[in-house]
């Protein structure tokens, strides 16, 4: 295809007109905080919505919260890994305005390649952060060992949003009919646990078990059914209508589908790798090789209400507080 150098020069001119037109609204805009973020439409991944559920929180409690832009008023600045305008950051930041890096990965060693995308991440926090928000201590150890040692790092783990993912009116567990499992992912990354699923697709006892797997798998399934990716509310439905989860994701520093399944009152079943155990707790069981995955199934089936009833809590509540005091704010505005 003929490449027209023109283009490029005229779209990176508006860009920079766009920029200059919000640095001059900027003294005229009143915000608190601000969220650098590209938001996807749903269905999309986890990042998206628990971050969607951090704004709906902050904006709950009374704090003014902008997408994208930094107003006169505007005292912290959340920004997301490497998923934001980093030009608009450069013309918009101003002295004043805290800076907190929320940083996953390192992606490196979860998408399974290399591509520079954790270098770039680090040099974005040298150049910006005042603080930074890593989702696990894995995440928080992992970079620290490729070199990575991030500014003020401080760990928070996520949190899905209640309002949708919750425990309520749940399908109850019954030993007597098949035991329902599920499985969620937005990506078909194959470290997302391909592998894994295709031997439980081979090796399941199907007239003890149904399976029901939520999203892109890169596999053909023959038994396992699969649901195309859903809304939220949608996915909850299903988490709730099952029974266990499972995830055999590689390296994942902090699973918004584990946190999500077990916010609806799964007990689980994970790879032990990344951020799982420490998600985990004691609401379900690690795995290293999927030969060990039906003897774990019997087992939390055999004791599902003690698992169950150890499941952690995920409070949007309170990671909301931390991510305020990583701003330096207080959990409610003052004063108004």
């Amino acid at each position: 295809m003929r490449s027209f150098p023109g283009k490029g020069i005229a779209l990176g001119a508006a860009r920079r007109a766009g920029w200059a037109a919000a640095r001059a609204a900027a003294p005229f805009r009143r915000f608190d905080i601000s969220l650098f973020h590209q938001f996807s439409p749903p269905p999309d991944g986890g990042g998206h919505q628990f971050l969607r559920a951090l704004t709906r929180c902050m904006e709950e409690r009374g704090w003014r919260v902008e997408n994208n832009a930094i107003s006169g008023t505007t005292r912290a600045c959340v920004f997301n890994s490497f998923n934001f305008d980093a030009g608009r950051l450069r013309w918009l930041k101003r002295k004043g305005c805290r800076m907190i890096h929320r940083v996953d990965g390192p992606i490196a060693t979860y998408r399974g390649f290399d591509d520079g995308t954790d270098r770039t991440v680090w040099n974005l926090n040298r150049e910006f952060a005042d603080a930074t928000i890593l989702q696990s201590n894995y995440s928080l150890e992992q970079h620290r060992a490729l070199g990575f040692d991030v500014s003020g790092a401080r760990v928070v783990c996520n949190a899905a949003d209640p309002i949708i993912f919750h425990s309520k009116d749940r399908a109850p567990f019954d030993a007597g009919r098949k035991i329902r499992l599920v499985s969620t992912s937005w990506s078909d990354n194959r470290n997302k646990g391909a592998d894994v699923y295709e031997w439980l697709d081979n090796h399941l006892d199907w007239t003890r078990y149904e399976y029901t797997f939520i999203g892109r798998l890169p596999i053909q399934p023959r038994n396992i059914r699969v649901e195309p990716p859903a809304t939220s509310e949608r996915v909850a439905d299903l988490l709730r209508a099952s029974d266990i989860y499972i995830t055999a994701s590689r390296n994942d520093p902090c699973s918004n589908s584990l946190i999500e399944a077990l916010s609806c009152g799964l007990p689980a079943i994970c790879l032990n790798s990344g951020g799982h155990p420490e998600l985990l707790g004691g609401g379900g069981e690690t795995f290293s090789a999927a030969e060990e995955i039906p003897a774990l199934l019997e087992r939390v089936a055999r004791d599902y209400a003690d698992y169950q009833a150890r499941i952690p809590t995920f409070d949007i509540e309170a990671v909301t507080t931390q991510y305020l005091a990583a701003m330096d704010l207080p959990a409610v505005p003052e004063n108004r």
